[in-house]
């Protein structure tokens, strides 16, 4: 017979998906800090649109760590709260530097990339095993990071 956790699900089952959350909280941790660097850093002409730009996606991304963690938490586990872990855990690599517009929309564009590709990975585990809360916030997730590539994408197109 199967040892449910607290919310009713497979708890070995529910301990492998909440360390995949584990490795996207690194992936979002790192990627919020590229982002702040972002906008603090930005130049040139499109500093205005850019530098609010950057901050409504930095927000966004604060939302997002919390909730990550909050659902690694429901699981049963214990999220990270380490920098160092986030960084040897994470696809996403720190930036240096970053005051081009241009570069930085680019660095946005890979980062939702990876971001997505993990998200599909989870959202499939989650499915496997009915745990219909990850896969809400998975699909949420993958819904409104598909549309920014699209808008960041159409803004280098100018």
């Amino acid at each position: 017979m199967k040892t449910l956790n607290q919310i009713g699900l497979d708890s070995k089952a529910s301990k492998v998906l909440a360390e995949k959350l584990g490795d996207l909280l690194s992936n979002y941790s790192v990627f919020y800090q590229n982002v702040r660097g972002y906008h603090w850093n930005i130049k040139g002409k499109a500093f205005f649109e850019l530098h609010q730009k950057f901050e409504e996606l930095y927000n966004d991304l604060f939302e997002k760590i919390d909730e990550v963690a909050e659902r690694i938490l429901t699981l049963g586990d214990h999220p990270s709260h380490q920098f160092s872990t986030y960084l040897r855990n994470s696809y996403i690599k720190e930036s240096k530097h970053v005051q081009d517009g241009v570069k930085a929309v680019n660095e946005i564009i890979e980062a939702f990339k990876n971001l997505l590709l993990k998200q599909r990975e989870i959202l499939t585990i989650a499915g496997d095993i009915q745990d219909e809360g990850t896969v809400a916030l998975m699909s949420d997730y993958i819904r409104e990071q598909e549309k920014s590539v699209w808008m960041y994408s159409a803004y280098l197109e100018s």
